[in-house]
Order: C-alpha cells, then structure tokens, then sequence
C-alpha cells in the first residue's frame, strides 16, 4: 500500500524537544520533495518545511521564520524515513503536522497538490 505513515508527537512543555517521523511504503521517498505542514486550531494548514528530493537536480530547502533555527528536517535513507526535529518549542507551535510527498520541488512554490500525506500527528505545547 502507497502511504505515508507518521509518528511522534504528543504533549511538551515550553522549551522541549519533539521530534516526528515519517514513513513511506509502497515508494521511495529519496525520489520526492518533502514538506511538512502543520494546521493550528482556527489557523489554515501552512507549510513550515520543505526540502528537494534526493535524486532530482533541485537542491531547495525551505524553513518558514517561525522555525528557523529551531526545526530541522531530515532523512533516512535506509529506512525510507524524514524526521521532523522540533527544539525550543513554543505554545504557538501547537497544531496536528503533517509530512507530504511531492514529486516536483514547484509544486510546493506554486501551491499545486501534494502526491502523497500522511495523517497528521497532534504536538501540545503547554505549561
């Protein structure tokens, strides 16, 4: 089955680490875009990261300004996996994130549709 499958997230305080993961199956994630979206309550989606697939020839990776600095974005290729690093956490990162997978980097410039989504992982960032 073709699918994105994520997993981390749950309840931190202010200041804590999170770090999500995302799973791929029935494809091969080195050859997609990757971004991860987060939609906060009330709030619309947003894309907060976003980096250029392994084999193609874009070299992109994006951070929107809330979390520059504090999120990174990573692979595994063996394990057919991108991980969502999340430090520092604030309140305001509160929101269900979602990893997407795209075949071409523009999709995420021209806002076009994603190939593939995972499910989405709540993260709570309270005191």
């Amino acid at each position: 089955q073709v699918q994105l499958v994520q997993s981390g997230g749950g309840a931190v305080q202010p200041g804590d680490s999170l770090r999500l993961s995302c799973a791929a199956s029935g494809f091969t994630l080195d050859d997609y875009a990757i971004g991860w979206f987060r939609q906060a309550p009330g709030k619309e989606r947003e894309r907060i990261v976003s980096i250029s697939s392994v084999t193609g020839r874009d070299r992109m990776a994006e951070y929107t300004d809330s979390v520059k600095g504090r999120f990174t974005v990573s692979r595994d290729n063996a394990k057919n996996k991108v991980y969502l690093q999340m430090n520092s956490l604030k309140t305001e990162d509160t929101a269900v994130y979602y990893c997407a997978a795209v075949k071409s980097y523009f999709n995420f410039i021209i806002g076009a549709e994603m190939d593939y989504w995972g499910k989405g992982t709540l993260v709570i960032v309270s005191s």
